[in-house]
């Protein structure tokens, strides 16, 4: 028997061949090379993908202010308070047509001589407007009646001096008021204009249901701004 030959070894390798040398290849790259050209790509998508995530949220903040903002808006003017600009000469001298005003709705109490804004009550067929501002000057329970140009409450004349001296066609030579009982829970309401002032002498009592604020301040008049407190 023979011995099988050996196959030459790195060091008995044919006569005139180049020693062996393995050279590193992609299949025989580093697993931690690998590993890190895999990464980098995966770390700079989920950068970019933070910065848009960011973004999305102060966007979302934003809106979220935004839409707060125009709620509180809205419930303040629901609420609190609201801008009206005078409609008709009724109030005259002491509001103008198309004086802005701005009226309380919330936290008041109703005192006589006090200005309030109120929704036009179904038997006043004078205006087509929605809602009215008057003077308040008989409360609930009281009643209320005049003799010439003064005004009586339960049978005693009253002073009025939040009313200007009147001329012109809201001057008049008696108040008119019919002897009235105001119920309960209701207003007697007239104009400073007296003389030219669709009123409670013409539609009775105003409920109290109709009221919508209180009148604090004027803020404008003949196309400027102009302050004046009640």
């Amino acid at each position: 028997m023979t011995d099988p030959p050996i196959a030459p070894t790195s060091a008995e390798q044919l006569p005139g061949a180049r020693p062996w040398v393995q050279t590193p290849s992609s299949e025989t790259e580093s697993p931690d090379s690998k590993l890190l050209d895999e990464a980098m790509p995966e770390t700079t998508g989920q950068a970019a993908t933070g910065v848009s995530a960011a973004h999305s949220r102060q966007l979302l903040e934003w809106v979220g202010v935004v839409v707060l903002a125009v709620l509180v808006a809205a419930g303040l003017r629901t609420f609190v308070v609201q801008a009206f600009y005078v409609p008709s000469r009724s109030m005259q001298p002491t509001l103008q047509v198309g004086d802005r005003i701005i009226v309380v709705k919330f936290g008041y109490t109703i005192h006589r001589g006090d200005i309030i804004v109120f929704r036009r009550p179904p038997a006043d067929t004078s205006t087509t407007d929605a809602d009215l501002v008057k003077r308040v000057i008989g409360l609930p329970g009281e009643t209320i009646s005049s003799r010439g140009t003064t005004v009586l409450i339960n049978g005693t004349p009253i002073k009025e001096p939040w009313l200007p001296h009147l001329t012109g066609i809201c001057a008049e030579a008696a108040e008119n008021i019919p002897t009235t009982k105001i119920p309960p829970g209701r207003y007697f309401m007239m104009g400073d204009c007296r003389g030219d002032s669709g009123d409670s002498r013409m539609w009775g009592t105003l409920p109290a249901s109709h009221i919508v604020g209180k009148v604090v301040v004027m803020v404008w008049r003949f196309g400027h701004p102009y302050f004046h407190w009640f």
